[in-house]
């Protein structure tokens, strides 16, 4: 039998290293050419690990949650044959001497005859439990000014369970409260509740590692956030006209092609505008102090899913109609949501979109998807009052909420951009019109 090494295969370009997500196998598992052994994640996007050859999991080389650098060494199979452990070592530093190598002192004489034994105290008589509970009235247990007995540790409980220990029966010597006594407490206080006695505060704490997606979007929304100035600009948009068109667009639509939502006019309607002002559709190089202007419009989508928040990209979308826009992102959608979207699907993205769809909410201030410089966010849309010069009209309204680089973009610029796409909405006929 030999030992084959695999190790974390280059998983895209420019990456050095990759999250362990998860495992697929366990040790001592035997597994077959092309089974998955492990899942890594980098950019948001999850790749598979095979195995290259069949063989039995002897050594995995991480747990879940580990940054684990290109090249390392992932899973060690035990394979038929000589495998390929000899080639990895030769290019591999000298092992540390084992600790087995090193010489062991000599064990300690054992002595001649055991210590003698110094009986323990008797314990204290402790109450019953039902005894003690049947003590604890409703009043205080002991006279006004009286001191509670009991250790630190229990007053510290009792601290952070918001239990006066004054209104506690003790059942030690001289009425010292013990744990026992203050569990009685909390399980009387607990199954009395309902007959108007004080909640039981619940002091557990439970300790969630941020592994995963979830590292990745937190890692990305500091990044964010400590990088770039937030400008935010929101206006209402009239969307009573485009909804009515996209009503009668969707009704007469084909059989092969996608139900429409607003996400496909407003990808086009920012195409118009960033046609009129291309700073919008930038990278900053902040580093550098190079603002890269992409002419093509590669628009990110903010899609959640389980995991958590994933941004896949519509590319080109300067090339693209508004029914050939609306199957690409219902297309990326599923894939980001079944986990299936790759790195390539999940980058390059030039500027952002962001929706909560009916729980948008009236106003929310988007957070800018470093290194772009502007994200539109979607908020719900609400049928409202507004004055027609003669009465007031049941309107569809809907506010864009939206964020720029202030160092790149100024108010005014951000302001004419926000204002031309909402022109386009408000007469959507507009958008179907080529120069």
């Amino acid at each position: 039998m030999g030992e084959f090494v695999i190790k974390l295969p280059d998983v895209g370009e420019g990456v050095a290293e990759a999250e362990l997500v998860e495992w697929m196998v366990e040790d001592g598992q035997a597994v077959r050419e092309d089974d998955v052994l492990a899942a890594v994640m980098t950019d948001k996007a999850t790749v598979e690990i095979p195995a290259p050859t069949d063989g039995v999991v002897s050594w995995r080389g991480g747990k879940i949650g580990d940054v684990l650098a290109v090249g390392s060494p992932l899973v060690k199979l035990e394979v038929v044959g000589e495998g390929n452990a000899a080639e990895m070592a030769e290019a591999a530093p000298a092992p540390a001497p084992k600790q087995e190598d090193a010489p062991k002192p000599a064990p300690a004489p054992a002595p001649a005859e055991p210590p003698a034994q110094t009986p323990a105290p008797a314990a204290a008589p402790v109450m019953p439990t039902t005894q003690r509970s049947a003590q604890m009235g409703s009043g205080a247990p002991r006279a006004e000014g009286e001191k509670p007995l009991a250790s630190p540790a229990v007053r510290k409980r009792a601290l952070e369970g918001g239990v006066d220990l004054r209104r506690v029966m003790g059942s030690g010597p001289a009425g010292r409260i013990s744990h026992e006594d203050l569990d009685a407490y909390f399980n009387k206080g607990a199954s009395s509740a309902g007959a108007g006695m004080a909640r039981v505060a619940n002091t557990s704490v439970k300790d969630i590692p941020m592994v995963g997606l979830r590292r990745k979007i937190a890692q990305k929304m500091a990044l964010s956030k400590s990088r770039i100035p937030h400008i935010t600009y929101v206006d209402e948009v009239d969307m009573t006209a485009l909804e009515a068109l996209r009503g009668q667009l969707n009704q007469t639509r084909k059989a092969d092609q996608p139900k429409l939502t607003i996400l496909p006019f407003l990808m086009r309607a920012m195409a118009m505008a960033i046609a009129e002002q291309p700073q919008m559709n930038s990278i900053y190089d902040d580093e550098a102090g190079v603002v890269h202007q992409h002419g093509g419009l590669h628009i990110g989508v903010a899609a959640q899913t389980d995991g958590g928040l994933v941004v896949p990209v519509v590319k080109h979308v300067e090339a693209r109609g508004l029914w050939e826009c609306a199957s690409e992102v219902g297309r990326l959608a599923e894939a980001a949501k079944d986990g299936r979207a790759s790195r390539d699907e999940l980058t390059g993205s030039t500027i952002t979109i962001t929706s909560l769809g009916k729980m948008g909410g009236i106003v929310t201030t988007p957070v800018i998807n470093h290194p772009e410089v502007a994200i539109i966010g979607v908020n719900k849309m609400r049928t409202l009052p507004q004055w027609d010069g003669t009465a007031f009209q049941p309107r569809q309204m809907m506010n864009l909420s939206s964020s720029f680089d202030h160092r790149v973009i100024d108010g005014w610029d951000a302001a004419v951009f926000i204002q031309k796409i909402k022109a386009l909405l408000e007469s959507p006929a507009m958008i179907f019109i080529e120069d």
